[in-house]
């Protein structure tokens, strides 16, 4: 019986060992990124600056997002948590854009004035 007929069997054990395979990269990259981190105070100190910067940016991105129920298209409700979640993920993505074109910016006119 073909995989064309519902003959999964070969295919479902190849899957399992390619999402084995992935959980065992991942996992051995998050540890050796990890114990390469606590291995050096600078390193750990910029991580901890960056993490609670982008940490800071969702915050205010919560704040300044308000929660509305929305019908969807498919005769559900968004919760208004939901939809406060989706407009901060948004906003989020908004901020972080502008602070990455504020930093560009930045860095030419720094470099021109150098010149």
């Amino acid at each position: 019986m073909s995989a064309m007929q519902g003959d999964y069997g070969f295919v479902s054990a190849i899957i399992y060992l390619a999402f084995s395979v992935l959980g065992i990269v991942v996992l051995s990259t998050i540890v050796f990124s990890l114990m390469n981190l606590f291995s050096n105070k600078d390193k750990l100190k910029k991580a901890g600056i960056s993490i609670g910067s982008f940490l800071a940016v969702i915050i205010v991105a919560f704040i300044l997002s308000e929660g509305v129920e929305t019908p969807m298209q498919d005769g559900k409700v968004l919760s208004a948590a939901g939809s406060r979640w989706v407009e901060t993920g948004i906003r989020t993505f908004y901020l972080l854009t502008l602070i990455a074109v504020g930093i560009m910016i930045f860095n030419s006119v720094r470099k021109l004035i150098k010149k």
